[in-house]
């Protein structure tokens, strides 16, 4: 059965990016917030996205607890967890962030509190496109403080099996991701780019999680997927997607692959100067890479982003606000 090409979200296709290459940390100028449900646990949530101090990253708070515990977005928080990307700090878990951080992320944002009213970021369509819209309103506001910058040292590989990640030293960030389905309507796919916030918010950010029904008995045998649905997935049997809208691009499964792994990626806390490459990768070998990059001497020299013209000299900055009441 041949699919259907659905037409891009609107927002994607249409808007020019204020968002460039420049040499100075970023944060958001407003609170935004959106709700929705947990893919997994199926609970209700809302998400708001605000500003945060220069160094401070991306941060998590979960106001539905005493004293609004926080977890930064680090490789030391990484939970295991199946199918997703979790944090955990003290017992206190965040879960399904991926698609959250591949779209801070991928539009070049250093810096956002993240205010959840519940344990799981909510799954939206099931992209990190209503997450590039929730920023691209919230306005970017640069800091005074020059941009952390990752830069590789030497070729890093992560196997299990046929399965792979590997980085690779390179001058600018690239990404190259190839997967291989028995089906039909995947077979095998490649997508290998330039990571630049213009291609990430409108090649990559609306690609959708998908899934086979096949699997989904045992998958909600294992308590996973309680809140999926056609409306935040792409769902597979054995020809054809059952989603009546159809794909957004005819290769909409690499793309997504694309998306897990830059989300995952950012789990390093800062941007990343390498060439990635993955083949038939999940979050579990994203989870291992981002592991072994930031525990092994020697993967990764820290630098600091040299100053565009334009920025030098560029005048006040407002402070971070504080904080982000659900009652507001």
């Amino acid at each position: 059965m041949a699919f259907i090409l659905q037409k891009m979200p609107p927002a994607m296709g249409q808007r020019h990016l204020p968002i460039r290459e420049i040499g100075l940390q970023t944060t958001l100028s407003s609170w935004v917030r959106l709700s929705g449900v947990g893919l997994h646990s199926g609970e209700r949530a809302t998400v708001a996205l605000g500003p945060a101090c220069a160094g401070e990253g991306i941060l998590f708070e979960r106001a539905d607890l005493p004293g609004r515990p926080r977890i930064p977005a680090q490789a030391a928080f990484i939970a295991d967890s199946p199918r997703s990307t979790s944090l955990v700090r003290d017992g206190v878990r965040v879960g399904t962030v991926e698609h959250l951080l591949a779209a801070i992320g991928g539009l070049g944002l250093d810096n956002v509190r993240v205010v959840l009213d519940g344990p799981e970021v909510p799954i939206a369509d099931g992209s990190a496109a209503p997450f590039v819209e929730m920023l691209l309103a919230a306005g970017v506001r640069r800091l005074p403080v020059r941009r952390r910058i990752l830069v590789l040292q030497r070729p890093v590989e992560v196997r299990d099996g046929d399965r792979m990640v590997r980085l690779l030293p390179c001058p600018h960030p690239e990404v190259e991701c190839r997967l291989d389905f028995d089906h039909p309507l995947i077979g095998v796919e490649h997508h290998r780019h330039r990571i630049e916030p213009d291609w990430f918010a409108r090649e990559i950010a609306p690609a959708r999680t998908f899934g086979f029904l096949s699997e989904l008995p045992a998958i909600r045998k294992a308590g996973l997927a309680r809140g999926g649905s056609l409306e935040n997935a792409l769902i597979l049997d054995a020809f054809s997607v059952l989603n009546p809208e159809g794909l957004r691009f005819a290769d909409e499964f690499v793309r997504h692959k694309v998306l897990d792994l830059l989300g995952d990626l950012a789990l390093l806390g800062a941007p990343l100067l390498a060439r990635v490459q993955a083949f038939k990768s999940g979050h579990r070998l994203h989870r291992a890479a981002v592991l072994r990059l930031a525990s092994e001497a020697g993967c990764l020299e820290e630098a600091r982003a040299p100053l565009a013209p334009e920025t030098i000299g560029a005048g006040e900055f407002e402070p971070a606000a504080e904080s982000f009441s659900f009652g507001s």
